[in-house]
């Protein structure tokens, strides 16, 4: 009798953890900083090197995307929000004479990364994008898909920063953003607070070319904001 006691109990105690995983795993945890700090692109740089991110590896529709894993961490100061992606690849798709001056339209014909970040939970059509290179070429973009055909707004510049660095041997690029948070919300950001968010790939030249999703879109396309999963701001 006591051992079917102690066995239910660790039933139950497996089925809470179980239960707690799977509501968690559509959110993303972005951690307070008391300070600004510069970008580095280095998972290892004190600002990072404590923080537990989220994984990609899967395809929009949840195929599995072989020696592409993805982890992104967040962290959030009163004036920024913080991203730093940790990106696998077996090779890379660059475009030829990249600028890191002036925007790149078209980024995600190349290796990119992309964040969909949106704080309005009625209107979920509207968000903002940005996007990094493994070279540190950068665009961002407010969106509206309302309309028929959507608005995806290029002239629309939120002065976000980025920092991209490739690691040849090891078959990793790192790409950091730093975006302004009254950029991408009213609030004044607060802990607590939550935005809705995903986190995107395009990777590799074509015709083999790998796209890795965050949170599936069940749609070859990456604009699907009911799909999207959720970062909050924590102490």
């Amino acid at each position: 009798m006591k051992k079917t006691l102690v066995s239910m109990a660790l039933l139950m105690c497996l089925c809470v953890t179980i239960a707690i995983a799977q509501n968690n795993s559509n959110t993303i945890k972005s951690v307070y900083s008391k300070s600004d700090f510069p970008l580095s692109a280095d998972p290892g740089f004190a600002a990072w090197k404590s923080i537990t991110g989220v994984t990609a590896e899967r395809g929009p529709h949840g195929e599995l995307t072989p020696g592409h894993k993805t982890e992104i961490r967040s962290r959030w100061s009163d004036k920024n929000l913080y991203l730093l992606f940790i990106c696998k690849f077996d090779q890379l798709y660059s475009k030829p004479n990249p600028s890191t001056t002036s925007e790149t339209n078209q980024l995600w014909d190349w290796d990119v990364a992309e964040t969909f970040i949106g704080s309005d939970f009625k209107d979920i059509k509207r968000y903002r994008e940005f996007q990094v290179s493994p070279h540190g070429e950068w665009v961002d973009l407010d969106i509206d898909r309302n309309p028929t055909p959507p608005n995806h707004n290029l002239e629309w510049n939120s002065g976000y920063e980025v920092k991209a660095r490739i690691n040849e041997k090891e078959k990793v690029w790192y790409g950091e953003m730093r975006i302004p948070m009254d950029k991408i919300d009213t609030r004044k950001p607060q802990a607590g607070q939550v935005l809705r968010i995903n986190f995107y790939r395009f990777q590799g030249p074509p015709p083999d070319r790998k796209r890795i999703a965050w949170q599936p879109t069940n749609s070859d396309n990456f604009h699907v904001p009911e799909a999207f999963g959720r970062l909050l701001l924590e102490m």
